[in-house]
């Protein structure tokens, strides 16, 4: 199957539709075709063809928008970068992905020697071309850069089927909208962002981006912008809600997904009461974002739903034998989502693939009505003694005290135990933690699960998708503060 650029759709079918509003500008879909073909002339100029690579170091502007669709009219493949990362760090992805062209915002080029200004890099074109080359299924979009917390980055590659799989089995999963207006605070150099991109696109909605999230923007754009959707982490949704006092959302917000781990029960009430149905969700950038979601009319906080229409999900032990609902084991997956692969990494590919599952390297157990819940990442699992501990469900337990603005718990080695868990923090009124969390700890968890030791910290470091940073964490406890 072929599809044709969405933006280009849309122009056909609902031209004075709006397709994306960004710093107080707003582009119908004809506008936005205009502009796309505007910037694949001016890719043309620069010699880019079919399966070239187009770096791009950027925070989220229109721009970023009009370049993905263009190369996709191209058959070029984006490769954008994070951009929190220093020159250092950049300088070896960049190497990876072999950019035939290499863009980055203004303030950020100095990080990438030899970027050439985005915002401006479309201007000296004047006239949009009318090329869009069909894509297939197997038409690689975007290479993503993994975080790395296992080693160096690899960037998997994302293909159409992949987005087009993705956003139609969400928009199954959560219910078609005439015309979705989408919340874009998310990153477009990670797959949550650029989700959102292509889901709003293929389904003819809207997306609403802005260059990163702020409370009190976000709630101006719940109450007077018409947003029906949005994604959120956890610390995200509970600064949405204090920055709006708990007010409730007009009747025109439907629902917001939940990324990053888990949420708190506690502010999933919350979020209830103030109208926002919150969705918990499990997902990577392998598998291009959702795997599991809840579903609306089944969401009870609990677990991080099933499986999307199209989606398996299995849990397997140590052989890679499947094990019955209530087991723990390795989370697998797969699916039209899963990607073709990592760039230039044949071994890495092999080894993230059995029997055609996608082997996630995350911890989990699925209820007996296929409902996945979440554990711990592999590499964050602490083993005390011959016992498994799992970070999430400490974290659980701390978020639940009153005091506890957010918690974290990483693994540090110990003679006696091999490793023992230790507890990172935030208290709402910044004081140091209450010296009754053992005990609090003790009423829900098993002696050996306590953390050894309860430190306190300002805020909780995150990287740009909201997930903890726990390698910092683990050094921080190392050195003892």
């Amino acid at each position: 199957m072929k599809w044709t650029c969405p933006i280009r759709a849309g122009a056909e079918t609902r031209p004075e539709a709006p397709a994306l509003t960004f710093g107080g500008r707003l582009w119908t879909y004809r506008e936005l075709d205009a502009e796309v073909g505007r910037w694949v002339a001016a890719l043309h100029s620069r010699g880019v063809q079919p399966g070239d690579r187009v770096a791009l170091l950027a925070t989220n502007h229109a721009a970023v928008a009009k370049l993905f669709f263009a190369l996709g009219r191209v058959g070029a493949v984006l490769a954008p970068l994070n951009a929190r990362l220093t020159r250092a760090e950049l300088q070896p992805l960049s190497e990876d992905v072999a950019p035939r062209l290499t863009l980055a915002l203004t303030g950020l080029a100095d990080r990438l020697p030899g970027a050439e200004a985005l915002e401006s890099f479309a201007d000296t074109v004047q006239t949009p071309v009318s090329t869009c080359a069909p894509l297939d299924a197997k038409t690689p979009r975007v290479i993503l850069l993994t975080s790395g917390t296992t080693g160096r980055p690899k960037g998997a590659v994302l293909t159409e089927g992949n987005f087009r799989a993705s956003a139609c089995a969400s928009e199954t999963n959560l219910g078609a909208h005439p015309a979705p207006y989408w919340l874009g605070t998310l990153p477009l150099f990670h797959v949550g962002g650029l989700a959102m991109l292509t889901r709003t696109a293929y389904d003819g909605g809207c997306l609403v981006l802005r260059e990163r999230f702020e409370a009190d923007d976000t709630n101006r754009a719940i109450d007077e912008e018409g947003i029906t959707h949005a994604s959120f982490v956890a610390t995200t949704l509970e600064r949405v809600l204090e920055a709006r006092k708990d007010r409730r959302v007009p009747s025109t917000f439907q629902l917001a997904l939940i990324g990053g781990g888990p949420v708190p029960a506690p502010l999933l009430a919350r979020a209830r009461a103030a109208g926002i149905l919150s969705l918990q969700t499990y997902g990577l950038t392998e598998a291009c974002s959702q795997v599991t979601t809840e579903h609306p009319d089944e969401a009870d906080g609990r677990t991080a739903g099933r499986p999307l229409p199209g989606l398996e999900v299995r849990i397997v032990g140590p052989g890679g034998e499947a094990l019955e609902a209530g087991k723990e084991g390795d989370i697998e997956v797969r699916g039209p989502t899963v990607m073709a692969g990592y760039l230039n990494r044949p071994e890495a590919t092999r080894e993230a693939f059995r029997d055609g599952w996608l082997r996630t390297k995350d911890v989990g157990v699925l209820d007996g009505r296929g409902r996945l819940t979440v554990l711990s990442r592999r590499t964050d699992l602490i083993v005390r003694g011959g016992e498994n501990i799992y970070p999430a469900e400490l974290e659980a337990v701390l978020a639940a005290h009153p005091a506890v603005r957010e918690a974290a718990v990483v693994g540090v080695p110990d003679e006696r135990w091999g490793e023992v868990p230790v507890a990172f923090v935030a208290t709402r009124d910044g004081a140091p933690p209450p010296g009754e969390l053992g005990a609090w700890c003790r009423e829900s968890l098993a002696g050996f699960k306590v953390p050894a030791r309860f430190l306190g910290i300002e805020a909780l470091p995150r990287n740009a998708m909201g997930k903890i940073e726990r390698t910092v964490l683990r050094e921080r406890a190392l050195a003892g503060c």
